[in-house]
């Protein structure tokens, strides 16, 4: 077996866990859900099919044995019982060992505890069912299973693995086949009965899009490019072809950009298995909610997320939440409540972790402070940036270490991650009620549209999903002096600054002056240009690590003229305590 087709084998094999931990996940809350039963029964029988196939006979055993117990469930001989589920994830976890080359023990005791645990969840229907071991590699082709693409000509088809049995082998397809067709549906789209798309799935390597982006970065480039020559030719036929590839390049950007997007439910199925482990090794009862996991992210944003919130979801469950006879006795709900919470808010992601504990403990923060030298014993600190203490490298506030906290690195390590993608941590605690986290995200760490603008002759980028809409300044005295003014737009107030002021440009400003309204989270305010030149499609480059710190700037693009411009962060402006209320005279007004 070559390592292409290896490859493959464990691609599909990693995507047949993940759908079996989510489905027995699942069934403790919905234990009596068949289309769940169903679900992980299929997931078995094919891992089973396939790993036998590939030569993981050990592997194939053993699945098997776990597979019996649950066609013990499909039948109604046993019900799904917490017990049940608790050593069938201790199963899968035995799986993936296997399944990473490892040699893990205990096998047989893991099968005797599922024997025992279907024994004693005995069913209204108990009538013994026939062995289908012998039934594995057919299932592959039923009807229920994705069609499996006939594999090149040109590439030779390795040898299949030693048959499982002999009545089983000439009934096998081809191995690559077998691994194509062992890709399941996700647990909630076989649940509700939706159904793959009609065009099938196909898989490509992560670099190979990413190459593409780039790809697709430079065209828009160099499309911006041949856009300011043909400006300034003035011939009609040029003109006409750079307008279609114009279009054609904003065609291949949004189909580039949209495959880059991935659902947050690509890494909630950890999640869940996180709290349910959690639960039972600290002893307290935790409920995770999550909400707005369809919520859509760049791929790169997303994969590097995962550790982060595990970390806040570990924090939250060993620091945040009280026991339940505590939680009872402050006339709480037993079961702790965690509430992962996803959605777009202009360009950013927010994705919110809270919980219902007993909130973070101010005075213990600034103790701890205090003692490792991070704060003076006589500063005085707002409490928002007391609470953010809890980022510093090495900062904790745990009387004990224990195996899930208490060193220090995980708050850390969350902080860094969220600053590398671009993003920012706000976090907010109520003593006795809980304490909530939120990071706020770019959408994307591509191509946006921008809104390119000038101020004392240099050219900025505004990212356009920000822009509320544009308005002419009246009073082209106000917003000076480092204050801000008020905006009177159709009855609502909003404070607006002068953006030379803000970034330090020198000179005058322009005779016609522009507002670009814009919205940073809840926040809404007015920058003040000089002069508005137009839409642009903006490829983000990083900026260097000596510029990491800047938070007013999230990235630079290059204009079509081969200039710079920087990008951007709205998220970092924001309007100064000191906020002028002018009288009606001094009020600039803007018609409805």
């Amino acid at each position: 077996m070559d390592e292409e087709t290896l490859a493959i084998f464990q691609a599909e094999a990693d995507s047949l866990v993940e759908s079996l931990e989510a489905g027995l996940l699942a069934l403790q809350d919905r234990p009596g859900d068949r289309a769940l039963i169903d679900q992980v029964f299929r997931d078995l029988h094919t891992l089973k099919g396939t790993g036998g196939m590939f030569g993981f006979t050990e592997l194939a055993g053993f699945v098997h044995g776990f597979e019996s117990a649950f066609e013990s469930l499909r039948s109604g001989a046993s019900l799904a019982t917490p017990s049940l589920v608790a050593v069938s994830l201790k199963a899968h976890d035995h799986i993936v060992a296997l399944l990473a080359g490892e040699a893990p023990q205990g096998a047989e005791t893991l099968l005797a505890e599922l024997a025992a645990a279907v024994s004693g969840a005995v069913g209204p229907d108990a009538e013994p069912k026939q062995d289908l071991w012998e039934e594995d590699l057919p299932v592959l082709n039923a009807p229920s299973m994705a069609a499996p693409p006939v594999p090149p000509p040109t590439q030779p088809m390795p040898a299949a693995a030693e048959p499982v049995t002999p009545q089983a082998h000439p009934a096998a397809p081809s191995v690559q086949a077998a691994a194509v067709a062992a890709q399941p549906a996700t647990p909630v789209a076989r649940s509700e009965g939706v159904s793959a798309p009609a065009g099938g799935l196909i898989r490509i390597a992560a670099s190979r899009l990413d190459e593409m982006m780039d790809r697709v970065g430079e065209l828009v480039i160099a499309e911006a490019r041949l856009a300011e020559i043909a400006a300034q030719s003035g011939l009609p036929a040029l003109v006409s072809v750079t307008e279609d590839i114009q279009r054609l390049a904003t065609g291949m950007r949004d189909a580039a950009m949209s495959i880059r997007m991935t659902p947050l439910s690509s890494i909630t199925g950890r999640f869940r298995r996180l709290v349910h482990d959690l639960s039972a090794q600290l002893g307290k009862p935790i409920d995770l909610a999550i909400v707005g996991e369809e919520t859509e992210l760049d791929k790169t944003v997303v994969e590097q997320l995962a550790e982060p919130l595990m970390h806040l979801i570990r924090n939250a469950a060993d620091h945040g939440f009280e026991d339940a006879e505590t939680r009872v006795r402050l006339s709480k709900p037993a079961t702790g409540r965690l509430t992962l919470t996803a959605r777009h808010s202009g360009t950013e992601v927010l994705i919110e972790l809270a919980d219902d504990g007993k909130g973070l403990d101010a005075a213990r923060i600034r103790a701890k402070a205090i003692e490792r030298g991070l704060l003076a014993p006589n500063a005085e600190i707002a409490p928002a940036d007391l609470l953010r203490l809890i980022f510093a490298p090495g900062f904790s506030t745990a009387e004990k270490l224990t195996e899930v906290s208490g060193r220090g690195v995980g708050m850390d390590v969350v902080r860094r991650t969220v600053t590398d993608l671009r993003g920012r941590i706000d976090l907010s605690s109520e003593p006795g009620q809980g304490t909530r986290v939120t990071l706020r995200l770019p959408l994307t760490l591509a191509i946006i549209d921008g809104l390119l603008v000038e101020v004392g002759g240099e050219r900025f980028i505004i990212p356009l999903a920000a822009v509320e809409e544009i308005v002419e300044l009246a009073d082209r005295t106000a917003g000076s002096e480092g204050s801000s003014r008020l905006l009177n737009i159709r009855g609502r107030l909003v404070p607006y600054q002068a953006l030379r002021d803000l970034l330090a440009t020198p000179g005058d400003p322009g005779p016609f002056q522009k507002v670009v309204i814009v919205t940073a989270g809840e926040s809404r305010m007015g920058l003040v240009v000089d002069r508005i030149i137009g839409s642009n499609q903006t490829v983000i480059k990083q900026l260097s690590p000596l510029h990491s710190g800047l938070k007013t700037f999230s990235g630079a693009t290059i204009l079509g003229d081969g200039s710079v411009a920087l990008i951007l962060e709205i998220s970092g402006f924001s309007v100064p305590a000191k906020i002028a209320f002018p009288t009606e005279s001094r009020r600039a007004e803007v018609p409805a």
